[in-house]
């Protein structure tokens, strides 16, 4: 199983709807590579960069979610710098699953990371998938 392309443009389109402030968002496969991705009007440009990171890492690691991944090495240093070096453990980056199946990931920055969070969230919510 894998994420579709429709799945992934209605995932962007539900952020671009849903955001209460410009965002970029990264909608990856289970490599952490690009399936749909796009950056609002007005965004920063380094949101861009850091939505595909987050949707990276999300993919990638063990973890569920970025949240979940930095909260599991917040006290350990080495563990935390022994990681692949394009991870990020800022929130927004969420995993993407169809039943127990890992399809891909969503990262969405720009907002604060709670709300990045929770539109990754609800986004994969409203395409009939699973959020991490």
């Amino acid at each position: 199983m894998k994420l579709k392309l429709d799945q992934a443009r209605k995932i962007v389109d539900f952020v671009v709807a849903e955001a209460p402030g410009a965002v970029s968002m990264f909608v990856a496969d289970t490599h952490g590579e690009v399936v749909a991705a796009a950056t609002m009007d007005g965004a920063a440009p380094d949101t861009r960069l850091n939505a595909q990171r987050k949707a990276y890492t999300a993919a990638r690691s063990d973890a569920t979610a970025t949240s979940v991944l930095a909260e599991k090495v917040k006290d350990d240093h080495v563990e935390r710098a022994s990681f692949d070096p394009f991870f990020t453990f800022f929130k927004g980056g969420v995993a993407v699953f169809d039943g127990d199946t890992r399809v891909g990931a969503v990262g969405v920055s720009g907002l604060p990371g709670e709300v990045d969070e929770d539109l990754a969230r609800r986004a994969i919510e409203s395409v009939g998938l699973r959020a991490g």
